[in-house]
């Protein structure tokens, strides 16, 4: 097979490796693409939103398969585009990926059809956004713009100042764009978060091995929400218990409600749970493999990803057996000092060549450049320095170890990265 995958980050490096796996995978191209991921696929620099480009390049290459990555182009419908001239595409048409295009169209459809989440209420007009806060008499709550802004468009308000801070901030200062025409106001949740990947090809759902991610951008979740520090799998908090709750309750619901609303999803369904108190309840539903959630997941799993996706878009998901490694995998993200906010890039990164020929150790690209024939830094989230261990805190262990073999100025990460581990002692 001729695969070309659209991409430039970390979460594109991870599948392109996994193809790369596949005895199927005769070549691989990506668009952007990257540094690292130029080594395993011809790139070309077209951009992820230009869909008529992508589209005859993936027609003058022969491609057999286009794997769709990002949430942009899923969302304005390049799988659509794709299939119009007559491509085999991976990943949810326009109309699915609205499961993840609109928070408020995901609320009204747990709400419709009684899957569990937090309470909310959507608002359009800023004025009665405020004037709804105004009558709060809990706190903390959380504030979500509608729209797709990377991963940072949910604020959580501690107080009323903050949310009228947030509302106006979303709505009114437009910080994250369009995406803040529209608010949801949900109630805070509390509770361990969840990670868990799917495969669906429009009536079958088969999860993945499950993860979790570290949003804020300091030590001890402090800072600000990024597109995420870091993330370790499986998750010990998600029990044999809780795995066939989720999937009586949410994951296979939320496929059959997608289909009931003449919306099939065939791709990748990302639900983020929240394990609370009263039982799991969806905090998010992304609609593409996780960044960096899929850098844990990807390297634990044993069967060829390209059968899989054949399934998926065939409709034949059911005749698949998922199978992962009895291990456990930690990704810890190098970023450039001052991520999220404004950091620079250029600078030159040093060690790589510690990871060749490493079993059980990945160093996954996400912001990098080539400039005159060195390997420099690129973006705000730099590298994804990844490890399989036989347990958790053995992968752990062996992930902090393999950042110390790169180097590069303003390099920063988190230094906690699956610390919850240790709170269940020598289970994990």
């Amino acid at each position: 097979m001729i695969v070309l995958v659209v991409g430039s980050g970390g979460r594109e490096h991870a599948i392109i490796k996994k193809v790369s796996e596949s005895k199927r995978a005769e070549k691989i191209y990506c668009v952007p693409g990257n540094a690292g991921i130029a080594e395993l696929a011809e790139c070309e620099n077209i951009p992820v939103m230009d869909f008529e480009r992508i589209a005859s390049y993936a027609v003058s290459k022969n491609a057999d398969l286009v794997i769709v990555g990002p949430d942009d182009p899923l969302v304005g419908g390049l799988v659509d585009v794709l299939e119009e001239r007559g491509l085999r595409a991976f990943g949810p048409k326009r109309a699915a990926a609205v499961l993840e295009g609109s928070k408020a169209f995901s609320k009204e459809l747990m709400k419709k059809y009684n899957i569990p989440t937090a309470s909310y209420e959507s608002f359009d007009d800023p004025a009665k956004a405020l004037e709804y806060v105004e009558k709060l008499s809990e706190f903390p709550v959380v504030l979500k713009a509608d729209g797709l802004a990377l991963g940072k468009g949910v604020l959580i308000c501690n107080d009323l100042r903050e949310a009228e801070d947030g509302i106006r901030e979303i709505m009114i200062d437009k910080k994250f764009g369009n995406a803040g025409n529209k608010l949801v106001i949900e109630e805070f949740m509390t509770g361990r978060e969840v990670s868990v990947l799917s495969f669906v090809d429009g009536k079958t759902v088969k999860p993945m091995t499950s993860a979790q991610d570290h949003k804020r951008a300091l030590d001890g979740d402090k800072g600000l929400n990024t597109g995420g520090m870091g993330t370790f799998s499986p998750s010990p908090f998600y029990t044999k218990e809780i795995d066939e709750y989720c999937r009586k309750n949410i994951f296979k619901p939320t496929v059959d409600a997608m289909a009931k609303e003449g919306r099939e999803f065939k791709g990748i369904i990302f639900f983020g749970l929240m394990l609370t108190k009263d039982g799991p309840k969806v905090l998010e539903y992304n609609a593409r493999f996780g960044d960096p959630e899929a850098q844990v997941v990807l390297p634990r799993m044993n069967n060829d990803i390209l059968d899989v996706i054949d399934a998926c878009i065939d409709g034949k998901l059911d005749e698949i057996e998922l199978d992962f490694e009895d291990n456990a995998c930690v990704c810890v993200v190098l970023a450039s000092k001052g991520y999220p906010v404004s950091y620079e890039k250029g600078y030159e990164i040093k060690g790589l060549d510690s990871f060749k020929d490493r079993k059980g150790y990945y160093c996954f690209h996400a912001g990098t450049a080539l400039k005159d024939g060195k390997l420099v830094t690129n973006g705000g989230r730099v590298l994804g320095i990844t490890a399989i261990g036989d347990d958790l805190k053995k992968a752990r262990a062996n992930a902090y170890e393999a950042t110390e073999w790169v180097n590069f100025d303003n390099k920063y990460c988190r230094s906690d990265i699956g610390k919850a581990i240790d709170e269940i002692g020598t289970e994990a």
